[in-house]
């Protein structure tokens, strides 16, 4: 399997006035690479949450003023070390600060989670099909850190029309064992592929990834599929 990912570029400013799948569409096909049925879509929370009106006004004076948010969007506060919380949110991510994000936002906004990434990327997906009849998938990324490892990674929080896991239990590897455990996440995977050239100061907010194998283009869900339910989940 060989891919190609592509930054695309000439998306402006996003207000909560715009149609995003549109806006997307349009950019994509007037890139070099154009828009073809197949594309994965990888789309940034960030321009996600601002055409959703996921904004919300803070003290641009005072730097812990979006403390009160993450308190007010989570539902489980793991930890606290200085300015720094981890929490559980409501879609069942654990991350820093209940994913609330200041960067890339104008002074005095803070960025939320959408509320519901997966339905986020369906619409995208449907608004694309709809004005331009090819069929994509779309994976809504954000930026994570990891327990155990330093840095950061981009992962999917939302996807539509493609896996996110890819279950590989009951094939068999290159030496004829099968596989009893492998489950990948492709959404994660791909997502991470895709900010290799997006960058996160680049303003680009949107790659589209070409070649990905046609059996992983499916309905998906990263709330369904990703999210670990509590009883699966060793350390809590």
């Amino acid at each position: 399997m060989t891919l190609q990912i592509f930054p695309i570029h000439g998306i402006p400013e996003i207000t909560d006035d715009v149609d995003l799948g549109v806006l997307i569409a349009e950019a994509c096909k007037a890139g070099p690479q154009g828009l073809k049925t197949g594309d994965v879509l990888v789309v940034t929370q960030k321009i996600v949450s601002k055409a959703e009106g996921a904004m919300v006004a803070i003290d641009p004076t005072n730097p812990l003023s979006h403390k009160p948010l993450v308190e007010r969007e989570s539902v489980r506060i793991l930890r606290r070390r200085g300015e720094l919380i981890i929490s559980e949110t409501k879609h069942g991510f654990v991350c820093a600060n209940a994913g609330i994000d200041l960067s890339n936002v104008a002074r005095g906004q803070a960025a939320l989670l959408p509320d519901d990434s997966d339905r986020s990327a369906r619409k995208i997906r449907d608004r694309i099909k709809g004005t331009s009849d090819i069929e994509v998938a779309i994976i809504i990324s954000d930026t994570f850190g990891r327990p155990w490892r330093r840095g950061l990674t981009d992962v999917a929080i939302g996807c539509a029309g493609i896996s996110a896991v890819v279950d590989l239990r009951g094939s068999t590897d290159s030496l004829g064992r099968e596989l009893m455990v492998t489950e990948v996440c492709v959404a994660d995977e791909i997502s991470a592929a895709a900010d290799l050239v997006c960058g996160k100061a680049d303003g680009v907010p949107v790659a589209i990834v070409r070649g990905i194998n046609p059996s992983w283009l499916r309905e998906g869900s990263v709330r369904e599929e990703v999210i670990r339910d509590p009883s699966e989940d060793l350390f809590r």
